[in-house]
């Protein structure tokens, strides 16, 4: 057997970010191997993370990055905050981001089976067992999104309150346009939409809606009561949707109105094809 040295442990250290003690322990275990010490730390890893698994994650980030097809962004989950301000907690979430953007998986659950790309041996599920191992927390990757990149759109990201919320802008109408996208994206952050248009409102909600309207409007004569109940829907979608919100920049105009300025300077159609906005635990 190889005879211990600090620097192996140190080694085993940076390359795991296991604790000291434990990184002696896999070289003990594994002979001064540093590469069976590596894996024996990982089934050691996993064997932590089972009892960590069922502790609830109500803390958490997401972060973003951008790959040459696609940007890609991801939701993680700790149990507290002091660790996802963690430099090895955002190291992990950077990783994640970029292997998201670089492979551009269809959900989480292939994402986790996926091998990670800097160690192929391990997998994204193996690593995050690895980071657990390491922090000492039960971590979860929530949820992920992949925008590719067209010739046709422009994308926007903008990060609130370190990583608390992110949003996104898919704007339509060709390249270029990243600085406007990332405007409309902060303004959802601020505000908060729930959706595009009245259009993409569900039955339920605007039926919903219209019931408190009418509710609220008792004892009105009946030739008035459509228009109210029409202006108090109007009222609602100006602040649900995102085309019908003031822009936050800009009160005096709609992000509607917002657009048609571009596209008027522009000399070309833009229009927003999708958005997100993500709050950690949402």
């Amino acid at each position: 057997m190889s005879k211990i040295t600090a620097d192996m442990i140190k080694e085993l250290r940076e390359r795991t970010n296991v604790a000291m003690g434990k990184c002696k322990e896999a070289l003990e275990q594994s002979g001064g191997d540093m590469e069976k010490a590596i894996n024996f730390l990982r089934k050691s890893g996993m064997a932590s993370a089972v009892k960590k698994e069922g502790r609830e994650t109500n803390e958490g980030s997401i972060g973003y990055a951008e790959g040459p097809k696609a940007i890609a962004l991801v939701e993680a989950n700790a149990e507290t905050d002091f660790v996802t301000q963690n430099e090895k907690f955002k190291h992990f979430l950077r990783d994640l981001c970029m292997e998201a953007a670089e492979t551009m998986p269809t959900s989480v659950e292939a994402f986790l089976q996926q091998p990670l790309r800097k160690d192929p041996e391990m997998t994204i599920d193996q690593y995050r067992a690895l980071t657990m191992q390491s922090l000492g927390e039960n971590i979860r990757v929530k949820r992920l999104k992949i925008l590719p990149k067209s010739d046709d759109t422009s994308i926007g990201i903008y990060s609130h309150m370190g990583g608390k919320i992110v949003c996104a802008v898919e704007l339509l109408g060709g390249s270029g346009q990243e600085t406007l996208a990332r405007d409309i994206a902060m303004h959802s952050a601020a505000e908060a939409p729930e959706y595009l248009r009245p259009e993409e409102v569900p039955a339920d909600v605007r039926a919903r809606e219209e019931d408190v309207a009418r509710a609220q409007i008792q004892g009105k004569p009946a030739n008035i009561v459509d228009k109210i109940i029409e202006g108090k829907l109007k009222a609602f979608y100006d602040q649900v949707c995102l085309l019908h919100q003031k822009y936050i920049k800009d009160p005096s105009i709609t992000i509607t109105q917002l657009l048609e300025q571009e596209s008027k300077r522009l000399n070309k159609k833009l229009d927003i094809r999708s958005f997100l906005h993500w709050k950690v635990g949402g």
